[in-house]
């Protein structure tokens, strides 16, 4: 018999599965195995632990059924306390704890738990935290469940079905640290319990269909809060003065919803502030009233705001992700931009912004994504652009008015997956040095994704963009990372494709229509097997279309129209299964799907069908051909050769030095003449 206690192998990279070697450890009391990356079920032999008060195997992949598990514990149901399982592949109905009554701590959250939640579970009396988010779980939750849990202080049933259906007059007997009920259905209103709620300090009811004005009653929760989050549902009205209702927040999150008014002024010490998606006008120069080195990310993005850009930005030394996108600022880009050393996304698509692009932007040597499409931006693309900041991997500047050439300096941006220069006035040609973009090579699919850690919190941001698809504007987010894609049209660029462009062997859209390009398509075009998008119509290319196309299985969208292309397209089912509009515009071009037939086709399909009759005179026909083609020989010969063809001698000449095919017309001459039989 083995005499340990405490049992903390955590964070260890053990793998595997757990041993069956519990069954001499009757007097372990803790037991730690949580953060490796164990899986399979959980041995039989953890039955003998009568002792045991906590178990943590939380952050690995084990699996089975909860109930199964709950019965090998039934051993200690009387000292257990907690039971950290979160993260795992646990699955099954929501077991009945009755009998566990020195339960503390229970959290199954990210497992794949089903069923509805019993009403004994408010029986556990000494319960503080309940962690069951992110599971199936669904149902009614009613008073009974909660009813005599007094000591509880961490709430969190986020992610599951579940319907609260409490009365406007109940008053919890708990008084809630923390309490997470994001896509639970708790409106329409704001449930009236959560204001007896005194001791707040994060709190998310973010997608829980409340359609409500925010009454005076919350903003007297919110002093102790320092996450908070009312995303996603339809609250109405306008917001306070933040900096009095907030005394340490770091997140706040009250997007996708009908707030309206001006931006309210901000508490100081906040990391995180998300208003998008409302209906929020005016300017945000208010927003300078407040100097706030901890913000890291803004989101004001599709609101109604207006008016220029404020210049307030050097205090804002710590801000990372930056989207003003879709409102209606006017003016330039003020050059205290350049004061956001660490920023790394910038989100302008705009509609009024104007002049050129700041030169201060070229200090931002963070920076991995630019979106400053749609506005009115002029001047020519800088080359710093390429030498300056090494970590672009999003470049969209499409429908501004930028001019001039591409210089070969953005050739340096090897991490680009996106390139947009789509509907400007670009002018010359297309650098020959596109192959330098690597990460249009590699089949990495890199999620774009912030980490943001403050006060032991950790968030996370998924960027998103808008990419032309098909004729559409669609919103990648989760997916960002495998759209490898370069899309130059609708400008006035000159000369060839350059052929180094197939060497970017992942890309998936390649956009250079409506520009005045000319030259061949290049041959190698059938490289780029990962190409999905294909669009070089309405320029002026000449030759034929390359077969390696046809090589291209993934592509589903083809447009080589209005071109001068000529001969057969290329046989092969991928390229036959476009529709017409592919390829029509190209006058000389022929066969399938094109109705024109080519020459070769119109050849071969004539018909054959001769009479005994026909033979004898096409076999006469036959004889007078090759008369006339001796005839043709009548000039430039040196010697004389003879062929009795009946009662005629032909005669071919040749030169005496070489016989050759190339046939001289002057010089001597040949004879025809009948003779006797």
């Amino acid at each position: 018999m083995i005499s340990l206690a405490y049992l903390d192998i955590s964070h260890s990279q053990l793998h595997g599965s757990i041993p069956d070697i519990f069954g001499n450890m009757a007097s372990l009391e803790r037991l730690d195995l949580s953060a490796n990356k164990l899986e399979g079920e959980i041995p039989k032999s953890l039955s003998n632990l009568c002792r045991l008060q906590g178990l943590s195997l939380g952050y690995n992949n084990l699996s089975g059924q909860l109930p199964q598990v709950l019965d090998l514990l039934a051993c200690a149901n009387d000292t257990l306390d907690t039971l950290f399982l979160t993260d795992n592949q646990f699955a099954g109905s929501f077991p009945d704890f009755i009998g566990f009554s020195s339960l503390k701590e229970l959290e199954l959250d990210h497992n794949q738990i089903n069923g509805t939640l019993p009403k004994s579970i408010g029986q556990l009396t000494k319960l503080e935290a309940l962690i069951i988010g992110s599971n199936s779980l669904q149902g009614v939750i009613s008073e009974a469940h909660l009813l005599h849990l007094s000591r509880l202080s961490y709430l969190d049933l986020s992610s599951n079905s579940f319907n609260f259906n409490m009365s406007s007059e109940w008053v919890p007997p708990f008084q809630l640290i923390f309490l997470q009920l994001t896509s639970c259905q708790l409106g329409p209103r704001f449930p009236s319990w959560l204001r007896t709620q005194k001791q707040l300090q994060s709190l998310d009811i973010s997608t829980s269909d409340i359609s409500d004005v925010i009454p005076h009653w919350f903003w007297n929760l919110t002093s102790l809060i320092y996450f908070f989050n009312i995303s996603n549902n339809q609250i109405t009205g306008t917001l306070p003065n933040l900096s009095s209702k907030f005394d340490q927040p770091l997140y706040i999150d009250m997007s996708s919803n009908h707030l309206e008014g001006s931006i309210p002024q901000l508490p100081s010490g906040l990391s995180w502030l998300d208003l998008s998606n409302n209906k929020f006008s005016g300017s945000i120069t208010l927003l300078c009233t407040v100097a706030n080195s901890y913000l890291a990310y803004l989101d004001l993005s599709n609101n109604l705001l207006s008016g220029e850009l404020p210049n307030c930005w050097p205090q804002w030394k710590s801000l990372t992700v930056l989207n003003l996108e879709n409102n209606q600022f006017s003016r330039k880009i003020p050059e205290s931009f350049g004061s956001l050393q660490l920023i790394q996304t910038l989100h302008l698509r705009n509609k009024n912004l104007i002049g050129e692009l700041p030169s201060s932007l070229k200090k931002c040597k963070s920076l991995s994504f630019i979106d400053l499409a749609k506005n009115r931006l002029s001047g020519e693309i800088p080359p710093w652009i390429g030498g300056n900041l090494p970590n672009l991997m999003v470049l969209n500047l499409q429908s501004n008015k930028f001019s001039g050439s591409i210089s070969p300096e953005v050739c340096q941006l090897k991490k680009i997956q996106i390139l947009d220069l789509s509907d400007n006035n670009m002018s010359g040609t297309i650098p020959r040095c596109l192959s330098n973009f690597t990460a249009m090579t590699k089949k990495e699919s890199l999620t774009i994704t912030y980490n943001f850690s403050m006060s032991y919190q950790h968030w996370s941001y998924v960027d998103k963009e808008f990419v032309k698809w098909k004729g559409r504007e669609f919103e990648f987010k989760n997916t960002l990372g495998l759209v490898k894609s370069i899309d130059l049209s609708s400008n006035k660029l000159t000369g060839e494709i350059p052929k180094e462009v197939t060497d970017l062997l992942e890309l998936v859209s390649l956009n250079f229509s409506r520009n005045n390009l000319t030259g061949l398509i290049p041959i190698t075009i059938g490289q780029l097997k990962s190409l999905d998008i294909l669009d070089l119509s309405q320029n002026q290319l000449i030759g034929e279309i390359p077969s390696s196309l046809s090589e291209i299985d993934r592509l589903s969208t083809l447009d080589l129209s209005n071109n001068n292309l000529s001969g057969m397209i290329p046989q092969g089912t991928q390229l036959q299964s476009f529709n017409t509009f592919s390829y029509e515009g190209n006058p000389t071009l022929c066969g399938p799907p094109l109705l024109k037939k080519c020459p070769r086709d119109k050849a071969e399909g004539a018909p054959n069908v001769y009479s005994d009759e026909d033979d004898i005179q096409q076999d006469g026909n036959d004889m007078w051909f090759y008369v006339s083609i001796a005839l043709g020989f009548i000039v430039g010969f040196w010697g004389v050769n003879h062929i009795w063809i009946g009662s005629l001698t032909i005669s071919f000449c040749f030169p005496q030095q070489s016989i050759s095919p190339l046939l001289s017309l002057s010089g001597n001459s040949c004879s025809l003449s009948r003779v006797s039989s």
